[in-house]
């Protein structure tokens, strides 16, 4: 097989790998941190009316969404209606419809949306507005009346409470008189009250609806004062659940073949056997670049995962332990002479009995860790012990023990790289990323150069 038919392997392996992972991560929204939140608003609605006997049909306008914004979810609790969003004259519409009520009725429309960074961004907060141009007298009526109802008030909403509650006395002061004195009409009142709101740097506008009453065929807009207090019910939802929701909307299969819509037991058995190729990895590259004699293929990623459980310190301590106990057995059973199947049989008998005797001492001592000495993959700890004996014998001590504390080192830094939980959780959301990890391998696969340890030994052949 050629280099360069390597070359192309790897890149289509690359080149797969990512764009999967962009689709899922910027258009489906799989989060790329663990535990990562998405902040997302509640709005809700509640229309509450007295109804007379017979059939109800409801109808409430609804805003579009928002450019920057997405819709998580949305719904309506309701006694008895029936409840659909349709789309009419440009815009949606909540409708609620029941066959027979009687009595006060209460109806709730609710709807989630999120940030979606795939639409359109853009800030709808309304600004600040520009004080209007008002003529005296009449400014100066409205000063003395902003002034005062601001050192009653706290925000946004008790300042326009306030407002209302001064503006409807009964007995109005000569200001007041003054400032409704052109208010011929309920528009023109909320006209007025959305200058001083104006005035007062307070965003309002007069919006209009209806007032529902039992039996009215025939009904008129009434205008009401909308105002922008900046108040709006801000949560933080789990990215993930965002993901499963926009890949239901898109009708998209990909969390559907996910390791998500696996039953948890099976997740966390998974989130582990992902991190075996990143183990791999860094076997490779520590024996194929770095240059560690090490025993076995994947004996050390195996330890490293039984590392996970033990932690670091103590699974180093019950490695060297049993190893060199084992080891020291081994000896033992030398001068029996045994064949290689029974040698290989006796000596998995004893890391058992070894393993067994560790857990019993160190619960006596009272040091629980020990209890994990049984995570050890046994036949592994038996085969390192069968090849280091004989490593010791054919090439003596000092390349057994340079091969067993190698074997130790590939380990430690497989653990290292497999415990590290923002990984674990990349992997996990997006294990197209292991096609990356498996054009590495194939690269490295053909790497013929100087490993790092013979830098030194090779070192007067570099000058000439």
């Amino acid at each position: 097989m050629t280099k360069s038919y390597v070359w192309v392997l790897a890149a289509i392996l690359t080149a797969v790998g990512t764009l999967m992972f962009l689709y899922k991560w910027l258009v489906l929204g799989f989060p790329v941190y663990e535990r990562q939140e998405i902040p997302a608003w509640t709005v809700e609605t509640t229309i509450r009316f007295d109804s007379g006997p017979g059939s109800i049909k409801v109808n409430l306008q609804i805003p579009n969404l928002t450019p920057g914004f997405g819709k998580l979810d949305h719904y309506s609790v309701s006694k008895n209606f029936g409840f659909g969003v349709n789309y009419a004259g440009g815009g949606r519409e909540a409708e609620w419809t029941v066959r027979r009520a009687d009595g006060e009725q209460t109806l709730f429309y609710r709807i989630v949306v999120y940030e979606d960074k795939g639409s359109q961004q853009s800030d709808t907060t309304p600004p600040f507005p520009i004080p209007p141009l008002i003529n005296e007298p009449l400014r100066t009526a409205v000063e003395v009346l902003v002034a005062e109802v601001r050192d009653h008030s706290a925000d946004p909403a008790s300042f326009t409470a306030e407002l209302l509650r001064l503006v409807n006395n009964p007995s109005p002061n000569s200001n007041i008189e003054l400032i409704l004195a052109g208010a011929q009409s309920s528009s023109d009142f909320v006209q007025m009250m959305t200058t001083i709101l104006e005035f007062a740097r307070i965003p309002a506008r007069m919006i209009r609806g209806l007032v529902l009453q039992e039996q009215q065929r025939e009904m008129m807009p009434v205008p009401w004062l909308e105002i922008h207090d900046g108040a709006a019910q801000k949560n933080y939802l789990d990215a993930m659940a965002i993901a499963e929701k926009r890949a239901d909307i898109a009708q998209s299969t990909l969390f559907d073949f996910s390791l998500y819509s696996l039953p948890i037991q099976t997740q966390s058995v998974y989130s582990v056997i992902l991190m075996m190729p990143i183990g791999a990895l860094v076997m490779v590259l520590m024996r194929n670049v770095v240059g560690i004699d090490a025993f076995g293929t994947f004996m050390p990623v195996l330890i490293a995962l039984a590392f996970r459980e033990t932690q670091l310190f103590w699974g180093i301590v019950l490695f060297v332990l049993l190893v060199a106990m084992g080891l020291s057995i081994r000896f033992l059973l030398e001068r029996l002479r045994l064949l290689l199947v029974p040698r290989l049989a006796s000596v998995l008998i004893v890391v058992v009995l070894l393993m067994m005797l560790v857990s019993i001492l160190s619960h006596k001592l009272g040091m629980e860790t020990g209890l994990s000495v049984a995570l050890f993959p046994m036949v592994i700890i038996a085969m390192t012990i069968e090849r280091m004996s004989v490593l010791w014998e054919e090439r003596g001590p000092g390349d057994a023990m340079r091969a067993g504390i190698g074997s130790l080192v590939v380990a430690i830094v497989a653990y290292l790289a497999m415990g590290m939980d923002w990984l674990e959780h990349l992997v996990f959301a997006f294990p197209e990323l292991l096609l990356l990890v498996l054009a590495i391998v194939i690269i490295l696969g053909r790497y013929t150069g100087y490993r790092f340890t013979e830098l030194g030994r090779f070192k007067a052949i570099g000058r000439d």
